[in-house]
C-alpha cells in the first residue's frame, strides 16, 4: 500500500515541484514504484516531468471531476522513471465545478483508493494556496512535506501553514500528519540561514530531515529539458542531496513500520 505524501506550503518559490519531480525519481532510483500527481494548474511538474501539458487528452481535472479514470489521464515520464497524472490550465476550474460535487473534499482520495497498492510512494504537488485543490490533497495524504527555505517570511508563515493542516487533519483526515520540514535552497554561507535552521531545529526536532537541498544550477536547469536532476547531472549535488533524501525518507519509513509492529 502506497505511502501518499502531500508536498505543500503556502509560499510560492519554495521548491515544492522541484522537490517533487527529484525526489520521485530519487525513489525510482532506489526501486520504489512511484506515482506523482501534478495538483497545480501552473502544470510545472508536468512539464518538468517530459510531457507537454498543453496537449493532454486527459488529465488530473477530469480525474477529479469524474470525467474519466486514473488510468485513462495517465502519463510515464521517461527520464523520471515514474508514472505521472498531468496537469494544465484547466484545473483552475476545479474549484467552480466541485462546488456542487457531492464529497468534494475527498474526490482524489476516492480516485487514489482503487490504485494505492501498485504503488510504493505517491507525491501529489500541491499548488501554493490553501485551495480546494490542496485541501484535496490534504485530505487523501497520510503526511505532509514542507519545503522551506531558511528565511525570515518563510519561518513566520510556517506557524500558519501548521496549524492549517492541523485544521484540515482534524475536520478531513484524522491521520495526517506532518512528515517532515526539507530545507531547500540551502546556502550554509548566509548567517540567517543557520539562524532560522537552529530554530527549526529546536522547535521541529526529528521532523526536520536531516538532508539539505543546496542552491544549485543544475536543479533549476533540468526542469527545461523535461528531466530530474538525477539525468540531467546525477553527478550535481542537487541530484545528490534528493537521493539522500529518499534514502532518509525511507529509513523513516522502515523505522515508523518497525515501531508499529513493536
Amino acid at each position: 500500500m502506497a505511502k501518499v505524501l502531500a508536498i505543500a506550503n503556502q509560499k510560492g518559490g519554495v521548491a515544492k515541484t522541484t522537490t517533487c519531480i527529484n525526489l520521485a525519481a530519487s525513489l525510482v532510483a532506489t526501486r520504489r514504484r512511484v506515482l506523482l500527481i501534478d495538483l497545480d494548474p501552473q502544470g510545472n511538474a508536468t512539464t518538468g516531468s517530459g510531457v507537454d501539458k498543453l496537449n493532454l487528452e486527459h488529465s488530473v481535472y477530469d480525474v477529479l471531476t469524474g470525467d474519466c479514470s486514473f488510468a485513462e489521464a495517465m502519463h510515464f515520464s521517461e527520464h523520471g522513471g515514474y508514472q505521472l497524472l498531468p496537469a494544465n490550465r484547466d484545473l483552475t476550474a476545479a474549484e467552480v465545478v466541485l462546488l456542487d460535487k457531492p464529497g468534494k473534499e475527498h474526490r482524489l482520495r476516492e480516485a487514489l483508493a482503487p490504485i494505492r497498492e501498485n504503488y510504493d510512494y505517491i507525491l501529489i504537488d500541491c499548488p501554493p494556496s490553501l485551495s480546494m485543490l490542496t485541501v484535496n490533497a490534504l485530505a487523501a495524504s497520510d503526511g505532509v512535506i514542507i519545503p522551506m527555505q531558511c528565511e525570515y517570511y518563510a519561518l513566520e508563515g510556517l506557524s500558519d501553514l501548521v496549524n492549517s493542516i492541523q485544521r484540515i487533519g482534524q475536520a478531513l483526515n484524522p491521520n495526517l500528519q506532518i512528515e517532515g520540514l526539507l530545507r531547500t535552497m540551502y546556502d550554509p554561507r548566509i548567517s540567517l540561514t543557520n539562524e532560522v535552521s537552529e530554530q527549526l531545529q529546536a522547535h521541529f526536532g526529528d521532523k526536520l530531515y536531516e538532508t539539505v537541498i543546496p542552491r544549485n544550477v543544475r536543479l533549476a536547469e533540468a526542469p527545461s529539458h523535461g528531466m530530474p536532476a538525477l539525468v540531467y547531472d546525477k553527478q550535481s549535488k542537487g541530484a545528490q542531496a534528493y537521493l539522500a533524501l529518499a534514502s532518509e525518507l525511507s529509513r523513516r519509513q522502515r523505522k515508523a513500520a518497525r515501531g508499529v509492529r513493536a
